[in-house]
């Protein structure tokens, strides 16, 4: 699954954007810093999200929207088609 789907996947089992989130942990006193395992509690406690689920908001929390290139472009699993994440909401999202 590439990233982007996990945070659409969150989306749509949240009802809120990764955006909305990411302020939510902002205003809980969450980023960069923050320890994983203290976001993945608050995530599944609130949201009920899993670990994967969990750490790749963990990411965009602590990191920003930004991921590595690694992916960008293959033909693999984890395939991503931008190394800069969409934030914003699956419906707002521009076409590739």
């Amino acid at each position: 699954m590439s990233f982007q789907a996990y945070l659409d996947t969150i989306e749509d089992k949240t009802g809120l954007t990764p955006r909305q989130l990411v302020d939510l942990a902002t205003a809980r006193g969450y980023g960069p810093g923050t320890k994983a395992g203290e976001i993945l509690a608050w995530l599944k406690e609130d949201y009920d999200l899993g670990r994967g689920h969990g750490m790749a908001l963990v990411h965009v929390i602590t990191k920003g929207p930004s991921i590595s290139g690694k992916h960008v472009g293959t033909d693999g699993t984890h395939r991503d088609e931008s190394d800069t994440l969409w934030l914003d909401g699956k419906a707002t999202r521009p076409a590739p």
